[in-house]
Parts: structure tokens; sequence; C-alpha cells
């Protein structure tokens, strides 16, 4: 499962070489999450509409490494959006993928555009 885990490394705006177009945006729920997948991941998209915002991190929970955070409650803790992993509520920034609980792990987020109607995550490759 750590194989799995490494797979996903979190990509900053200036480091994006691919721009991946995930759909339209009317394909995603808002103020909630949807997954796509990207080669070998699972990204969880979430359109934050409350607060007029789109992110992306990556589906699998590292601390149960089970493809659920797309299925995550939405939230703010201090003005940082997050989204709570529903298997054991644990908090993740969806700006940087710190845990907000003071825990080690964390999950890697990635940029997202949005450019007319459809939706891009930013990529390495």
């Amino acid at each position: 499962m750590e194989n799995i885990l490494n797979q996903y490394k979190t990509v900053h705006p200036t480091e994006v070489k691919t721009w991946f177009k995930a759909g339209k945006t009317t394909d995603f729920s808002t103020n909630r999450g949807s997954c796509i997948k990207y080669k070998n991941r699972q990204i969880a998209i979430f359109n934050f509409a409350r607060r007029d915002q789109w992110y992306a991190c990556q589906n699998l929970c590292p601390h149960k490494m089970e493809m659920v955070i797309s299925r995550g409650i939405l939230g703010s803790t201090e003005d940082i959006p997050k989204v709570a992993c529903p298997m054991h509520k644990k908090t993740f920034s969806l700006v940087d993928g710190s845990n907000l609980n003071g825990e080690d792990y964390s999950i890697a987020t990635y940029p997202v555009k949005i450019v007319g109607e459809e939706v891009f995550v930013g990529f390495l490759e």
C-alpha cells in the first residue's frame, strides 16, 4: 500500500507541466467532491461554491489507505478550506494538504483552473 501513497505528490501552480481536462464545470456537484482518474491516480475534485473556489487532492486517505476523500465533508477552520475524511473524520487543508489535526500524515494537493466551462487539474507529467 505504501507504493500507492508514494504516487501522490503535491504540485504547486508554478510547477505544472500538464493541465489535464477533468470535465465541464456542470459535471461536478457544488459543495461536495467528485473523483477523476489521471493515469494510475484517483484525484478528488471539490467545487467549493460557498467559497467560490475549486480544489483538487489525492482521493487516497493516508491513514486508512482507502479511496474516500472525494466523499468527505467540506468546511473551514480559521478560514482554511478543509475536507474531513468520511472514515475517521480527520481533516486536511485543501490549500496545502496539511493534517489539521496535527498528525504526521498529509495529502497531496493539485492546482485547479477553470477555463470557460472546463475544469483543468495541474500535474507534473
